[in-house]
C-alpha cells in the first residue's frame, strides 16, 4: 500500500468519524431544545462548523447519487457513502479507476 492509499483510508475513517460525531452533536442539540435544557454558548461556534460540515457533505452526497449510475454505481448506496467519507468519495467516483 503507497503512502496515497493510506493518507486516502486515514481520511475516510476520520471523516466517517467525525460526521458521525457531528450527527451525533445535532441530536444532542435537538434533545436538549426539545427539552429546554441549556447549552453553553462557548459550543456555538462547534455548532456551526458541524452544520457547515454537514451541509457540505450532503450536498456532496446528493452529487455522488446523481452521478452514480453513469458509473455503474448504486446511488443510494454510493451517495450515503460519499456523505460520510466527503470529497475522497467524489474524487474515487470521478476518478479514472471507476472507469
Amino acid at each position: 500500500m503507497n503512502i496515497k492509499q493510506k493518507l486516502v483510508s486515514i481520511i475516510k475513517v476520520i471523516s466517517t468519524v467525525l460526521i458521525t460525531s457531528a450527527i451525533g452533536l445535532e441530536a444532542w442539540n435537538v434533545y436538549a431544545v426539545i427539552t429546554k435544557s441549556n447549552i453553553s454558548s462557548i459550543l456555538n461556534p462547534i455548532f456551526w462548523v458541524e452544520r457547515f460540515a454537514v451541509t457540505c457533505h450532503l450536498v456532496e452526497g446528493i452529487i455522488a447519487a446523481f452521478y452514480a449510475p453513469t458509473k455503474k454505481k448504486m446511488p443510494i448506496k454510493y451517495g450515503i457513502y460519499t456523505f460520510f467519507v466527503g470529497t475522497v468519495g467524489l474524487l474515487e467516483l470521478f476518478g479514472k479507476e471507476s472507469e
